[in-house]
């Protein structure tokens, strides 16, 4: 697969304020790319960038080919971007909002009405297009931003905290679009997210911390550097538990034990038989990963 953004050695200050600091990566065109860190990290400095809102210090910024000093212009319509705070007018109807963000992108007549269809169907919005967007609930009012960034079939949409504060049903209706449009557009999504479930279907992650890469690498691949498997056992006692000369910790009844891979566990199972009658076996967690690699918790801090 092609790179379909790549940021080399990008800088950004505020004053004394390094928010962004040397930062390179890679994005293939059709990935679902997770970008990581707490509050001030600097995901939304690198974000306003990459998307011509904010001058970079240093460094460079290609979107599929295109320089962004260079191309500015045709970057922005090669993106599509949900941000975390609305950015619709609550005093216009659904309708009325995207018809004029529609013809920022030259979308008229018919064609705006065609397009608006295919979004109506694929987010369930088609009863709300004459509400005023400042009566939707939160959870229409996200949909709606999904479809005014897809509303000229962008080749990357970048997805900011998207579904922070949202019901499960909207959760799930964004999910199943985002998952729908790579298959059958191989469209990129750039997603910053604290919900670290959304992060574990990543393709890739970069994990940020002051304006720095602290790791980066699959799912797969950071929960094996950063964190080992854990054990959970059902039905046996604390001494039991304490014989097995690991790290354990009681949790609802049952213990965990912490072992460094897959290979001590089935260590222990084979020495300890009467222990293991009811057990199972988990990698650990994109949040112990995150805690081990930055010493923060992700969703605490984003609270």
């Amino acid at each position: 697969m092609n790179n379909i953004i790549e940021i080399k050695n990008l800088c950004k200050s505020f004053g004394d304020v390094k928010a962004v600091q040397d930062l390179s990566f890679k994005v293939k065109e059709g990935e679902l790319f997770a970008f990581l860190g707490v509050n001030g990290a600097g995901k939304s400095t690198a974000i306003n960038i990459i998307c011509g809102e904010l001058k970079k210090d240093g460094g460079s910024v290609a979107i599929d080919g295109y320089d962004l000093e260079k191309n500015a212009e045709k970057i922005k319509s090669l993106i599509g971007v949900v941000f975390q705070n609305s950015v619709l007018d609550r005093a216009l109807t659904v309708y009325d909002n995207l018809e004029s963000r529609a013809a920022l992108y030259g979308i008229y007549g018919e064609a705006f009405k065609k397009r608006l269809k295919e979004l109506t169907d694929l987010l369930e919005f088609g009863d709300l297009l004459k509400r005023t967007v400042g009566k939707l609930s939160g959870g229409q009012r996200r949909r709606i931003d999904i479809a005014r960034a897809l509303l000229h079939r962008p080749k990357i949409l970048i997805l900011d905290e998207p579904t922070t504060g949202l019901d499960p049903q909207t959760r799930r209706i964004l999910w199943e679009v985002v998952e729908s449009l790579r298959k059958t557009e191989n469209m990129t999504v750039f997603l910053t997210t604290h919900y670290m479930e959304e992060a574990s279907d990543a393709d890739y992650v970069v994990i940020l911390d002051s304006g720095k890469i602290s790791a980066e690498g699959t799912p797969l691949e950071l929960k094996n550097t950063y964190t080992g498997d854990f054990i959970t056992l059902y039905g046996i006692s604390e001494d039991e538990a304490k014989a097995l000369g690991k790290p354990y910790e009681e949790i609802h009844g049952a213990y965990r034990v912490s072992v460094n891979n897959t290979g001590e566990a089935t260590s222990l199972i084979t020495k300890h038989p009467d222990t293991f009658r009811d057990y199972e076996i988990l990698k650990g967690k994109m949040d112990d990963v995150f805690l081990a690699v930055t010493g923060k918790k992700l969703q605490e801090e984003n609270k």
